[in-house]
């Protein structure tokens, strides 16, 4: 704890940000200005999970609109990327499966609050939505609510909804493979949210996190499967279930880096090869955001460990401002 405070003391992002403040950095520029002119948060892609708070969240200290305050003013962010925690009803939801629509007038206060901080939304991780289940009548209940989180997605704007494959974090008999049935099952509803979510202008997809998805030759072959221009892949940055060493989970971040249209990027890659995995994506032509997960540990605080690992991604960006900076030969 005591390292990343003294790199938040030192980081000259930081410092920048504190200093000028929301107005400057994000004040309006022309799309058709030169690079060199746009704003920092305009030349970069940058958010952070709400996840990073399911602590307060959990402890009823912070709501959705508090989380929107919080990257809005507390880490000049001008994207909140959402975790379904912070959705209405969410444990409803999650623990029991609930169908339960979100109400009109909730999301019209949402779009209001966005409006107001000038914010967008790149993702939503929906939890407890995942495409099939071990039940029968939950995976049912699971496909009706992730129907409401994408007329959520449109109607607030958000350019990419996370719905896990399922069948569940434990798979029974150490099957690390999905059954033909349930992957036949898995790609047949994919691409009808992808149809959704392409006629509505925004993106659907898997993350590398539950089950098998969470190796990425499953997840590969998810993707070639669906075959539709608005399913695309979350990726978890070295969190890959097939992979037990550092040159194992380097290649699965190479190749994925290819297919990401989102990330989620954990603090033990925050801590170690941030530039690297960070320089991976550049390098593949990757357009969305870097997006930083860091939910803080025991006895830390969130609001510090978010501002540390958002530090740490602004500063590769920087480096990445010097290189463009420099004349060429």
């Amino acid at each position: 704890m005591n390292t990343r405070r003294e790199f938040l003391k030192k980081s000259m992002v930081a410092a920048v940000a504190a200093i000028t403040g929301p107005a400057v950095l994000n004040a309006a520029v022309p799309k058709t200005e030169p690079i060199e002119l746009l704003s920092f948060n305009q030349r970069h892609k940058l958010s952070m999970l709400s996840y990073t708070f399911n602590s307060l969240v959990s402890r009823g200290m912070q709501d959705i609109f508090g989380y929107f305050e919080t990257c809005k003013y507390r880490y000049n962010l001008d994207a909140a990327d959402l975790w379904g925690g912070h959705l209405k009803d969410f444990r409803e939801r999650y623990d029991k499966g609930t169908y339960i629509p979100f109400e009109d007038g909730w999301i019209a206060n949402v779009k209001e609050a966005l409006d107001e901080r000038e914010l967008c939304i790149p993702n939503i991780a929906a939890d407890g939505c995942h495409v099939i289940t071990f039940e029968p009548e939950r995976t049912e209940l699971n496909y009706k609510n992730a129907l409401e989180h994408l007329r959520l997605a449109k109607m607030l704007g958000v350019s990419f909804v996370r719905f896990d494959s399922g069948p569940g974090f434990n798979m029974p008999e150490g099957r690390t493979d999905w059954t033909n049935e349930e992957f036949d099952f898995i790609v047949k509803r994919y691409r009808e949210y992808a149809q959704y979510a392409y006629d509505n202008g925004f993106k659907t997809g898997a993350e590398n996190h539950m089950g098998p998805s969470g190796a990425w030759k499953n997840l590969k072959k998810l993707y070639d499967a669906v075959d539709h221009p608005g399913f695309g892949i979350c990726i978890h940055i070295g969190g890959w279930k097939d992979a037990n060493t550092d040159e194992e989970r380097n290649q699965c971040d190479m190749e994925s880096s290819k297919l990401a249209v989102h990330t989620h990027i954990p603090l033990n890659i925050i801590d170690g090869p941030l530039e690297e995995k960070m320089n991976n994506l550049r390098n593949a032509g990757y357009q969305g955001y870097y997006n930083v997960e860091v939910p803080a540990g025991r006895g830390e605080n969130s609001y510090e460990t978010a501002a540390y690992a958002l530090a740490r991604v602004r500063n590769i960006f920087s480096k990445w401002d010097l290189e463009n900076a420099r004349p060429r030969t």
